[in-house]
């Protein structure tokens, strides 16, 4: 199934929710929109899924208009936050529901299959209420790839579970996506979903979509400052700096030998990722000197907030490490890992992976 936004927008009264967009997300592909709480994420999909109409625009399926064609005559599958499941029926016949629907033969064996991919089978005989939430929101998950349907909406699902279900889902989504033939919409407010879940990822933000293409490119190259701020978890170290010959000075900071294009505009900022950021130097590191201001353990990772002469920053250092309160620091980065942005926060130059530019 090909799915075409052209030229999509909405208004409610006086208030824009999304602004003109057009997009074409990749046949049978999982396509992730990532932006923050109201970045309008949840009003695309209804479009997408028939529950609400564009104010202007087209929603196309294979090059046929189907606009005002309602949800109950479409072919799509829709996970919520909330987990919506038949509170009457046990849990096998809740993921049977759709292929009863469909006639399908040898249901019990589909009906096993699928519990068994998302760990419910033991619950089979159990009703939802029975359950604790992130199994009733396996339940839904289950029932939704029984659909079968081309077009699959997942309004960020895992969001009402914690962490350790998350992990777990998040985990085995992927997996259960590549299986099926579905194209998959997939809305979250993590860029960790994103990189996880692959496929390609649209950035959003107060209604507007700000970028679209495979999930590695859009990451590694956001085309501005709100997809950078938007797809960077912490997010990016941003420092204010101005072009100047031999390089780029960071404001009250060391100038980083970085070769601009002619057409680099005077005032910059410099992007940095926190994993760009170490303890120690390596050939051609710039040191930044500063004092530590938090620093906090998340998993295998060391989060170490410092107040820099540039600015503050975090760093994401690998692996467990303690640092006292108010603790002198030096950090060290290489101007090739750094990115570029101009006055309009339009970007310049990213690192090339692998090292160089």
């Amino acid at each position: 199934m090909q799915l075409h936004l052209e030229g999509i927008s909405k208004k409610v009264d006086d208030r824009t929710w999304l602004y003109d967009m057009s997009m074409a997300p990749s046949s049978g592909a999982v396509t992730v929109l990532l932006g923050a709480t109201q970045a309008g994420k949840t009003s695309l999909m209804r479009i997408m899924a028939g529950l609400d109409v564009p104010s202007h625009g087209e929603v196309r399926v294979n090059g046929r208009s189907v606009v005002g064609v309602s949800v109950r005559q479409r072919n799509v599958a829709m996970v919520y936050q909330q987990f919506i499941n038949y509170p009457s029926m046990r849990v096998r016949d809740n993921i049977a529901s759709p292929l009863k629907l469909r006639g399908e033969k040898d249901i019990d064996r589909r009906v096993h299959e699928l519990a068994e991919k998302l760990h419910i089978e033991m619950f089979l005989d159990r009703y939802p209420a029975e359950l604790s939430g992130g199994q009733q929101q396996r339940v839904a998950l289950a029932r939704a790839l029984a659909k079968g349907a081309p077009l699959m909406l997942l309004d960020e699902p895992l969001v009402n579970l914690d962490y350790k279900l998350r992990e777990e889902l998040r985990d085995e989504l992927g997996a259960l996506f590549a299986e099926g033939n579905s194209t998959v919409i997939y809305a979250t407010t993590e860029p960790g979903e994103a990189l996880l879940l692959g496929g390609y990822t649209a950035v959003m933000d107060e209604g507007e979509l700000l970028q679209y293409g495979p999930t590695a490119e859009v990451f590694h190259k956001p085309n501005s400052l709100r997809v950078a701020r938007a797809f960077s978890d912490p997010p990016m170290n941003l420092l204010g700096a101005c072009g100047r010959d031999g390089g780029v000075l960071l404001d009250s900071g060391p100038l980083l030998a970085i070769h601009l294009p002619p057409t680099a505009s005077l005032q910059l900022t410099v992007g940095m990722r926190a994993s760009a950021l170490r303890v120690e130097a390596q050939d051609g590191d710039v040191a930044l000197v500063g004092q530590v201001e938090l620093a906090e353990i998340s998993g295998s990772d060391t989060f170490v907030h410092v107040a820099t002469q540039v600015g503050d920053v975090v760093a994401q250092l690998t692996g467990v490490h303690y640092f006292d309160l108010g603790a002198h620091i030096q950090l060290y980065f290489n101007p090739v890992q750094v990115y570029i942005f101009d006055a309009k926060g339009m970007l310049l130059m990213s690192p090339v992976r692998g090292g160089g530019r």
